[in-house]
């Protein structure tokens, strides 16, 4: 594979009709998304399983991400099902104490009850990602007096966004901590954490995967106002295993302009802390329903992968969409085209900096020797993928191996930006140095390289040691020794 960009697809209904998982894993994709938000545990183990057997049979491996609800600021039903039609200027109240099951044209309940002490007259209330926008007027108790500044079609159980951030609903809920108890179950490599408004998020998040035996990574998911704040998401970032901009709920809060900037911010602040990041969100949404998507959406995708994302994401494109294998093939062409650009391939990372682990040091030489020498591959042998990650954020077209005996690290790689997981049996006896001999036959195995190539090669001196990478070598494939 000579794409360097991940794409992470999400599994639903499409998926699980027969044969369209297996198509869409066969044209590109590195990483699957469970989303918590929809069906029952059952349904997710099985879906799980299905791609750990697929990867297992075709010797490769899939990383498995699985995303947390979080708090869901919603109205409540209409009566029978109902879709009311909002005309600029009515009146419209969000009540709190209404029956969940008899909305109608003028009012609806609310299923955050806490909604009307949170908002004050002037307030603007984002409805359906957008499509509806009310202004508060009044406060009456638990009712929430609103004009319609944007009228639309509403229907059942669509979400409220304040316009600016600031509701104080909790980043996870109960079903959420009992959804981690399933991705522990599922062996998850990562966990999505929706909402989060602080590294404590975080860090209540991680405390609770410690306790139900996970080891995932977090990846938190920025989507609301008040996360942007400079020492906020420092802090976020800090904490988390990477992040998702989740346009969607963010571009909501604080208005679709300023995405763009805060993306390319965002992209940029998770690459500088070396932490993974993932673009989210309507990425090819007009592929739900079309075979082929617009050309702003290429251009977005595209976009994406020059500001240095890790990944990008497919929603209902894959999970409820028309045309699945269409939307990867997609996605894949689109990144590999982007990927050619000069641009993705020159890196200051770190240029000016000086360094406080010998490791690092070594991942950071290891890719400037690669990019100066004209290297075919660079092998990292690694236990946790840390030294993997260290070098996927030097922009490069030089393919990065990470190997390891470790399933789990070989599937947390599938994340990073240029990083190709590669199994490898360590077990070379009581000589270390015998590893670079079959590293290299691995390699020449897998018809990654050839008699004449050059490979950089970074390891510890000590096998099965956490961050022990103290060395570095540069083997010329076809030696008689390495």
């Amino acid at each position: 594979m000579t794409r360097r960009t991940k794409i992470l697809a999400t599994l639903g209904p499409a998926t699980d009709k027969p044969g369209v998982l297996e198509s869409i894993l066969e044209a590109g994709v590195n990483v699957v998304r469970i989303n918590f938000s929809h069906g029952s545990e059952e349904e997710h183990l099985e879906r799980v399983k299905a791609v750990r057997e697929w990867a297992h049979v075709n010797n490769t491996y899939i990383g498995v991400l699985m995303d947390l609800q979080g708090p869901k600021i919603r109205i409540a039903s209409f009566k029978d099902g109902i879709k009311i039609d909002l005309k600029n200027g009515d009146t419209f109240v969000l009540d709190a104490d209404q029956d969940k099951l008899l909305g109608n044209q003028k009012s609806v309940g609310i299923a955050y009850k806490t909604l009307p002490q949170e908002v004050k007259p002037g307030n603007i209330l984002i409805l359906d990602d957008g499509k509806i926008v009310l202004e508060v007027s009044s406060i009456e108790g638990n009712k929430i007096n609103t004009v319609v500044t944007q009228g639309g079609v509403l229907s059942d159980k669509k979400g409220i966004n304040l316009r600016g951030g600031g509701l104080s609903a909790n980043a996870l809920t109960e079903k959420d901590k009992k959804d981690i108890f399933t991705a522990a179950k599922a062996n998850a490599d990562y966990v999505a954490l929706s909402f989060p408004v602080s590294g404590d998020d975080v860090r209540e998040t991680k405390a609770l995967l410690i306790e139900a035996g996970c080891k995932a990574g977090v990846i938190s998911k920025i989507e609301r106002a008040e996360s942007l704040k400079e020492e906020t998401i420092q802090d976020i970032i800090n904490e988390s295993a990477g992040i998702m901009v989740a346009r969607g709920d963010l571009g909501v809060e604080i208005g679709d302009a300023q995405l763009p900037a805060q993306q390319k911010r965002l992209i940029r602040m998770a690459r500088s802390n070396d932490r993974i990041v993932i673009t989210a969100t309507q990425m090819l949404e007009s592929m739900i329903e079309n075979p082929i998507p617009t050309r702003a959406e290429v251009f977005d995708v595209a976009n994406a992968v020059l500001d240095g994302t890790d990944a990008v994401m497919l929603s209902a494109e894959t999970a409820a969409g028309s045309y699945p294998r269409n939307a990867v093939l997609t996605m894949a062409e689109v990144c590999e085209e982007a990927e050619k650009n000069p641009i993705a391939k020159v890196s200051h990372h770190r240029l000016n900096e000086k360094f406080s682990d010998i490791d690092e040091t070594i991942a950071m030489s290891a890719m400037y020797a690669a990019n100066h020498l004209g290297v075919k591959v660079v092998a990292a042998l690694t236990e946790t993928g840390k030294t993997a990650m260290w070098m996927s954020r030097i922009s490069s077209d030089v393919s990065i191996y990470a190997m390891s005996d470790s399933v789990q690290t070989l599937r947390k790689v599938t994340l990073y930006r240029g990083v190709y997981p590669c199994g490898i049996d360590k077990d070379t006896g009581s000589d270390w140095s015998d590893v670079n001999q079959k590293v290299i036959d691995t390699l020449t195995k897998n018809g990654v390289v050839k008699d004449g190539d050059l490979v950089v090669l970074t390891k510890g001196m000590y096998k099965d040691k956490s961050g022990g990478t103290n060395m570095m070598k540069i083997l010329h494939v076809g030696d008689n020794e390495y």
